[in-house]
């Protein structure tokens, strides 16, 4: 008989979520709830590996983070939205493959190494920063889940995953642990509003779910185009111009966009008026999500149920799984 699929995905509560999240992995959750089992994680103790010295930071968005979860349609009733740190069972297993793996093997590791990079460490790089593939392979196992959704840059972090999946599985004679599988984002990377490759948070180039409706359309008019269109009369090129990239992924009117991005390569079409579009696009989107935000923001008691729920029902998983862990490695004293 075939086994459950079961669906791991979480965000780090640095902040609250913006487009890009919404696009690469909010719709799919939302799609994924109506019939699989889903747990999706609030990687608190994750965001400590380079937030560790403001925790109150941490600990506060994972309220932000929550609410951005319900407001893009998240439903707990479907959903199992859990905290990490809360789950000591993932520790527990952290620490059970940390002896399956080796330094070199986690340094080799291409996600590890660009984000070493990208945040500037050197000798004083974090250990707890750099056993972060091990961590996430816990918190996919603690819940024995066998699909990942995630971004291409993320992949190298599920293999590590498996090679440590393989090891336990063939050290201890035995089956428990799943192997993952992935399923990538059909919609490209969102650029941040500077036209960089990314969307993020700390590069101050993003839109949030959150924002008002005066805040994105100060963010959509700074947006980068093309630096050559000076004058309205001027052809304007597509490629690398994020207002369009935004349009292409967010407006509903596919044939309106097509018909502004011929005009605007002809010329005769100024920046504005395309940005004006793209203000009303991402408005129409943003506003129902601002409506139901500010609704749940309101009983914050209800915050914590759903999350003190959610996380309940994990540790009873994670408890089922740790008991497992320890009688394959005859850990299991009575």
């Amino acid at each position: 008989m075939a086994q459950e699929t079961i669906i791991l995905t979480g965000d780090r509560p640095t902040g609250p979520l913006h487009l890009g999240h919404y696009v690469g992995s909010l719709l799919n959750r939302v799609q994924h709830q109506a019939d699989t089992a889903q747990y999706i994680m609030i990687a608190d103790m994750q965001a400590m590996t380079d937030n560790f010295d403001n925790p109150q930071k941490v600990r506060d968005n994972v309220t932000e983070v929550t609410l951005d979860y319900l407001a893009v349609g998240i439903d707990p009733n479907k959903s199992t939205i859990f905290i990490q740190s809360m789950i000591p069972q993932i520790a527990e297993l952290t620490i059970f493959y940390l002896n399956l793996v080796t330094i070199s093997r986690l340094k080799r590791n291409p996600t590890v190494k660009t984000e070493i990079k990208q945040k500037g460490y050197g000798e004083d790089l974090p250990a707890g920063f750099l056993m972060y593939p091990v961590h996430q392979a816990a918190d996919i196992t603690v819940v024995r889940a066998n699909l990942v959704p995630v971004g291409e840059d993320q992949l190298p972090m599920l293999e590590q995953t498996n090679e440590i999946v393989r090891s336990f599985n063939r050290i201890y004679k035995t089956d428990i642990l799943r192997e993952v599988t992935w399923s990538k984002s059909v919609t490209p990377r969102l650029p941040g509003t500077d036209g960089k490759a990314k969307m993020g948070k700390s590069l101050g180039n993003a839109i949030f779910l959150s924002d008002p409706a005066d805040v994105v359309a100060k963010k959509v008019m700074s947006m980068y185009t093309d630096p050559d269109h000076v004058r309205v009369e001027d052809p304007g090129k597509i490629e690398g111009n994020t207002v369009f990239t935004y349009l292409d992924i967010f407006a509903p009117d596919k044939q309106a966009v097509e018909e502004m991005k011929a005009h605007y390569q002809r010329g005769g079409l100024g920046d504005v008026k395309v940005k004006k579009y793209l203000i009303e696009v991402l408005n129409t989107l943003l506003e129902p999500m601002r409506v139901r935000r500010a609704e749940f923001a309101k009983d914050k008691s209800y915050i914590n149920a759903v999350l003190k729920e959610g996380t309940e029902k994990t540790l009873a998983v994670a408890q089922q799984t740790m008991t497992m862990v320890k009688k394959a490695t005859s850990l299991n004293y009575w």
